[in-house]
Formats: C-alpha cells, structure tokens, sequence
C-alpha cells in the first residue's frame, strides 16, 4: 500500500480509501465485515462512510452503514488501526427523513454525537458535509442550477465554529467538504482563515475518466491552498469497469438494481470513451478498473482514492491498483482520449 496524510496534519492515510455506502443494503453486515477485514490485510487505513448510507437513502435502512461499522471495532478492537471519515447529510428531500433546517449549530452538533454513538467511538478522524446547503451543479447537474439555487448559502461561520468547537476538544482531528464547487471551497477556507479556525483539510467529489469536471478549477485550488481530493465514484458507479457495455445489465449489479446510479455515466459519448479506454486497458494487460483507478491514484492533487465493491473479487481487483504504474505512452492514450471525448458524463 502507498500512504499520505490528510493535507496539514499528521493523519496518516492509505492512498486508497474503502468506501462503504452498499453496507446494509446491497451487502449483509457479514460480507461489510470480511471486506473490512481484506482491506485493513492490505493495508488500507482509511475508511470512508456517512450517515446517510446505505444508498439508496431511506427511513427503514438510515444510518445503518454506521452501525455496521461500530459493531466490527466492537467485535475486532480495530478502532485505532482506521481512520476514520463520515459526513453529516445535507438539506433536502432527499433526506427530509433525517432532519430539517441544514448545516445550523445545533444540527451538526446532534449528527455528531449520534455518528458517534452508532459507530461506537469517541473520536472522528475526519468530519465532512456531505453537500452544500445552496443549490450547486453535482449529483449529474452540469450546469449551474442559477434558476433555482437558493438565494442565500451556507452560514460558514456558524459551521466552522461549531466543527472548530469539536476540533479543539479533540472530537474531530480534520474537517472536510464535500460535492463542492470552486467558490464554496475558498469561502471555508478564507472564513477560516480569517478567523483562526480549523481549516478544511479534504474535499470529497466525484472524478473519473469520464467525468474530469474537478480539473476545471477545483485542482488548482486543491494544490494551491493545500486541500486534498477525496475522489469518489472513481469507476462511475461501475460502468468504467466496463460491465455495461454492449447494453449489459448483469444480475445484481448496481445500475440493474438502481439504474438512476448509472443513468449519468450511460450517455452515448461516455459508452464510446469506457470502449476505447477498455482498448487501452486490454492493449497493456490490465483490466479498465485497474487502469481506470490507477490514473486517479497518480494525479497530485489526490490525496486518497474512494473505492466500493459489492463483492469481494471486486474489492481485491480494485486494491490492486495501487500497485499499478502506467506508463508516459499509456498516459497520452488517455489523454488522447479525454481530448475528443471531454468530460462526456456530468
């Protein structure tokens, strides 16, 4: 495994990441187990969750993601070999059934304390918001929503204040964003600047071959200012393992189960750039997962890469890509790629 730290602290962190969103849906708390036990084998550290898992969000399963969680460091001990990162839901329908009234004080300070509980800790290692309490251009919206977005964003004061409050009692270790865009990352980051508070150490956003919109100003913020991208969807909801070419929907699949997952990466031009990346991949004799994570886990401004499985098999394919060194020659394959099939999915 190859390691890094959480971007002006001493957290150190494997370069790949376990997501865990399928836990409690799609995977038994058995199966989240033996894939919690294959990673730490390998030498991930990090492990990523949130409240709102497992996806598709609901009442019935909320939060039980955590819970899985909490009951293996019960069962193992392994609490102080993780570090560990989840997030606080952000406003909406989509999760009317957690709470209302967004990323105010005190609903941060309850979703904290309940993290806590259910993950059976008394420490986060890192602290995220899930998305942005305005209306912003993510989860497929490529554009910016500037009919609709609500007219007033986020109290960033008020948030970083109550986060810093968990920081300096030791709660927290890091702060992190989340579905971000360009302005509301240097708003956290000057407000606390400005007032001498903790300061955002990642941010989590979606990157992948197919959907490199971070590059557009995000990056250059990341490396100017010190704030490391934790990619997620890194193989897009799967179809960048190829799976779905050729109008394949195999049995238990992710986007046979839950086709919106997918619908956003399933564009004409983004079935045509996983073909001719599948080509390079093959070409090299690795698989287009392999590839497709090794390119993200080599790009500097990445500070750990995001991945998830539904099977184990999976899970050791896409670990393995650590191990993965692609070459100048391939790298300009897939650059000559993305030049005539830029960014095909939002």
């Amino acid at each position: 495994m190859k390691y890094t730290t959480l971007p002006n602290t001493d957290i150190k962190v494997s370069k790949i990441c376990l997501g865990t969103m399928t836990w409690g849906n799609q995977n038994t708390e058995e199966e989240a187990f033996e894939q919690m036990d294959y990673a730490l084998a390998q030498g991930v550290n990090f492990f990523d969750v949130a409240e709102l898992y497992p996806v598709p969000a609901n009442p019935k399963t909320y939060a039980e993601t955590e819970r899985i969680i909490g009951r293996w460091f019960q069962k193992t001990g392994n609490r102080d070999k993780v570090v560990l990162a989840t997030k606080i839901a952000g406003g909406g329908d989509y999760t009317a059934h957690i709470r209302k009234g967004g990323f105010n004080k005190q609903n941060i300070i309850d979703a904290v304390e309940e993290s806590l509980k259910r993950l059976q800790t008394d420490y986060l290692d890192l602290y995220q918001l899930h998305w942005p309490d305005r209306g912003v251009n993510c989860f497929g919206v490529r554009d910016y929503p500037y009919k609709t977005a609500a007219r007033e964003a986020e109290k960033h004061l008020e948030i970083l204040e109550t986060l810093d409050d968990y920081v300096k009692a030791g709660t927290i270790k890091a702060i992190g964003l989340s579905n971000e865009t360009p302005w509301g990352t240097m708003k956290y980051l000057q407000t606390a600047d400005a007032h001498n508070l903790a300061r955002p150490a990642t941010i989590q956003n979606s990157y992948s071959m197919i959907h490199r919109a971070y590059e557009y100003g995000m990056s250059e913020v990341s490396m100017r200012e010190n704030i490391g991208l934790l990619a997620y969807s890194p193989l897009a909801q799967g179809v960048l393992s190829g799976k779905y070419l050729n109008g394949n929907l195999p049995e238990g699949a992710r986007g046979t189960l839950f086709p919106r997952f997918i619908a956003r990466y399933m564009g004409d031009g983004s079935l045509e750039a996983v073909k001719r990346y599948e080509a390079i991949a093959k070409k090299n004799g690795i698989t287009l997962s392999e590839m497709s994570l090794a390119f993200i886990n080599q790009l500097p401004f990445v500070t750990s890469n995001i991945i998830g499985a539904t099977k184990l098999c999976q899970l050791k394919e896409n670990i393995n890509s650590i191990h993965i060194n692609l070459s100048e020659e391939t790298l300009k394959e897939i650059e000559a790629v993305h030049k005539e099939i830029p960014n095909p999915a939002p």
